[in-house]
């Protein structure tokens, strides 16, 4: 499945990407955390502005457009993640319901503007990066699905493995 197949699923809402391992740590916890038990060297791009206010980091696809994004916004790294980060073979995309979440969830736009006020020079995805304050409950999971990166290409395709809703107790 290509990228431009996953972004299609992604598009129109609020997600969560992780890799197997951290998916299956994830539900055993009950959460996503803002700062997970894993190595320093393990973590994208260091100590980002969502990680610096305590939160946890969420892609904000509702009213995205790829191309006009990344002709006003070049420097952003979005692309990376999808399908899933290089260094990965597969990952968890985790679609969340920030209806769910109340004053915790900045959406991408309101992320943006509180970044703006602090004056921050951390790392941010302008508009499309957005964040939940505090552990990000699994009750707020709608459903998640698998991406595996072709061995021929494994740059540009991969191929949805599972998708579902995910049942997790309330």
């Amino acid at each position: 499945m290509k990228r431009e197949e996953v972004l299609a699923e992604l598009v129109s809402g609020v997600w969560h990407t992780t890799s197997q391992d951290r998916f299956r740590s994830i539900l055993q916890c009950g959460a996503i955390l803002p700062e997970p038990d894993i190595p320093e060297n393990e973590r994208w791009g260091g100590f980002p502005y969502v990680r610096s206010i305590g939160g946890v980091s969420l892609f904000d696809f509702r009213e995205f457009d790829a191309a006009s994004y990344s002709e006003k916004y070049p420097s952003s790294s979005w692309g990376t993640f999808i399908p899933c980060l290089e260094s990965w073979d597969s990952a968890v995309w985790i679609e969340i319901d920030d209806e769910l979440l109340g004053r915790a969830f900045l959406s991408g736009s309101d992320l943006l503007k509180r970044w703006k006020a602090e004056k921050s020079s951390r790392r941010i995805m302008p508009l499309i990066e957005a964040a939940h304050i505090g552990p990000l409950p699994t009750v707020a999971f709608k459903r998640s699905f698998s991406v595996r990166r072709e061995p021929e290409d494994p740059h540009s395709h991969a191929s949805i493995l599972k998708a579902a809703r995910v049942i997790c107790p309330r």
